[in-house]
């Protein structure tokens, strides 16, 4: 592929891209699946809103700036330029996406060839997922388009080293996104590590018996580590150090210490969960497909591999250990993973490589049985994927043995087959190659079966939420106080000061004493304070039982109907009639 028509290629992929991001900017997103919650986009810019309509930072007890300074600085810089909104809130995740998808075609330019750039821009480009998750005003996307960054900045300092540097700073920029790209961190400084002990240390390599890295991989892995420190040096002295109460009780008191139980029964249901609880890896099959085949051709010839290529094998699996460690059960959490998934099929359908490096066939029995625990893993997320579908009826929290275990018995049982016909099916293996023709075709289905869930959404689209917040800037006057998460949500068209309820954080301490509050914002259907954990809203308003609904609001969050109530915690007392003129007697 000429440069000429690869650079027209791109161009026109940025323009379709960016094309499916900005239609309807203002519209819902999509109920369910992909798993956006709207309602969380006012809250997480709670901050940036502040600062541009009030001129002050921190308001109340809610500031999630000490969990997302870097979204929050764009989030405030978008809400400058263009005014707060809603539509302004997704002008930073839309440039996000729209820069993934240039930095990803970067990245695979380096590593692989620019027919594979062109393949993963495309799929990245228009992955229903990614492009709804580009749209919401949530941190999500720009952590990750950061991470991938970060990713082809390592892959090109194969060329210029210098690239690792920048690749460092976007990993801690990932990280003060969200803290959830702490799993990135360890991933490419792990890499990075290994990468410049095998260029130092000879003794290593021999018992190992790895390669030696070429000077540029060398030297692009320490500028990375040298990015790295930098990067944790100066948002450690100018944000993290000055803040550090708030800071803390953040990202750790409040992330961490009040998420789910971390006993052994815990990891193991939420490793079970990760390809059946969410419908992440059964929305984008043909994808984890290749993925998974390249991953196995990376992991088969691992001590030859690139250290961008060992990262996005790393970034996949070092990701899933800490959804099992943390949190596999929400559907954000997954959204980190389509870059990388996509990437390594891209790898896999643009290369024109063998599947399988040639000599596995005749592997050694210790090599074989090293090799079990990756087919093991990535066959169970395959089936469970795949079978997702025919168990979507009965799977909720408890019900997920039938799939768990169907699916693991078919990983396992198409492991002891490959074992059983090692060399007959690895050679089979390592003598397929993706075809131009091949490639085409599957960037093709995927393209339609994406396309066509966006048009299904956009066919059916509403602006129910942004209506919502528009009609409550009509009846409460700016300024005026208004509790419960959801007057964050409903935030974005008017100039409420809305005060944030969390269980344990926020404005919980003194939620029964903000007599100075007039009025609650909270759903009523599905049920009554459905936006937060139950019985936190029903019991702020056990303390007064006089309250009264003084208007409701068509909202769309979830398939059934959503209604939000806005509650007058002390309705004024109905006046008197004023007595008329004396009625004559007959």
């Amino acid at each position: 592929m000429t440069r000429r028509r690869y650079l027209m290629l791109a161009l026109a992929i940025l323009i379709l891209g960016g094309t499916l991001r900005s239609l309807w900017l203002r519209a819902d997103p999509p109920v369910g699946s992909p798993g956006i919650v709207w309602h969380d986009e006012g809250a997480w810019t709670h901050n940036a809103r502040n600062g541009a309509l009030f001129d002050v930072w921190v308001t109340d007890q809610w500031n999630p700036v000490f969990v997302a300074p870097v979204f929050t600085a764009l989030e405030y810089g978008s809400f400058r330029v263009f005014g707060v909104g809603t539509w302004q809130a997704r002008v930073v995740p839309v440039a996000s996406g729209l820069a993934a998808i240039i930095l990803l075609m970067a990245g695979l330019a380096a590593v692989s060839s620019r027919r594979a750039a062109v393949i993963g821009g495309l799929l990245l480009a228009t992955n229903f997922s990614w492009v709804m998750w580009n749209r919401a005003a949530l941190m999500e996307s720009t952590m990750t388009a950061f991470i991938v960054a970060a990713w082809a900045c390592y892959a090109m300092a194969a060329r210029r080293p210098a690239w690792g540097f920048i690749a460092g700073v976007a990993t801690m920029l990932a990280f003060f996104t969200k803290a959830s790209a702490a799993f990135f961190v360890a991933a490419i400084a792990a890499d990075a590590i290994t990468t410049v002990a095998l260029g130092q240390l000879p003794g290593l390599r021999a018992r190992l018996g790895m390669a030696a890295p070429s000077r540029e991989h060398e030297r692009g892995a320490a500028w990375a580590l040298a990015g790295l420190a930098a990067a944790s040096l100066v948002i450690g002295v100018a944000f993290v150090v000055p803040h550090w109460a708030d800071y803390q009780f953040y990202n750790w008191e409040m992330s961490v210490e009040r998420k789910p139980s971390y006993d052994l029964q815990s990891l193991k249901d939420r490793a079970s969960w990760l390809p059946i609880v969410q419908d992440f890896f059964t929305r984008m099959w043909l994808v984890a497909l290749g993925a998974t085949i390249a991953m196995l051709g990376v992991i088969a010839r691992w001590r030859e591999a690139r250290p961008a290529e060992r990262l996005l094998v790393l970034w996949v699996f070092v990701g899933l250990l800490e959804l099992t460690i943390h949190d596999s059960g929400n559907w954000r959490r997954y959204v980190m993973f389509i870059p990388a998934l996509i990437a390594l099929a891209a790898t896999l359908a643009g290369s024109g490589a063998r599947w399988l490096p040639e000599g596995l066939a005749t592997a050694s029995w210790r090599s074989r049985v090293a090799g079990l625990p990756f087919v093991l893993f990535l066959g169970y997320l395959l089936f469970g994927s795949a079978l997702r579908p025919a168990f979507s009826g009965r799977i909720g929290i408890g019900e997920y043995y039938p799939a768990v275990w169907t699916s693991a018995g078919l990983s396992i049982a198409a492991a002891l087959l490959l074992l059983a016909f090692w060399t007959r099916s690895v050679s089979w293996f390592s003598a397929r190659r993706v075809t131009a023709a091949a490639a085409g075709i599957l960037a093709a289905l995927s393209l339609a079966w994406n396309l066509g869930l966006y048009v299904r959404w956009a066919s059916a689209r509403t602006e129910l939420n942004f209506a919502a917040s528009v009609e409550l800037g009509r009846r409460l006057q700016p300024g005026t106080l208004v509790q419960g998460k959801l007057a964050n949500g409903l935030a974005l068209e008017n100039q409420i000061r809305p005060i944030f309820v969390g269980r344990g954080f926020g404005n919980y301490a003194d939620r029964f004493d903000r007599d100075d509050v007039r009025y609650i914002l909270t759903y009523d259907l599905p049920w009554e304070g459905y936006e937060s954990q139950r019985g936190l809203i029903t019991e702020i308003l056990e303390r007064y039982p006089n309250h009264q609904v003084i208007a409701t609001f068509d909202v769309d969050e979830t398939p059934d109907v959503d209604r939000a109530v806005l509650i007058d915690k002390h309705p004024r007392p109905a006046r008197a009639a004023a007595p008329g003129p004396p009625r004559a007697r007959d």
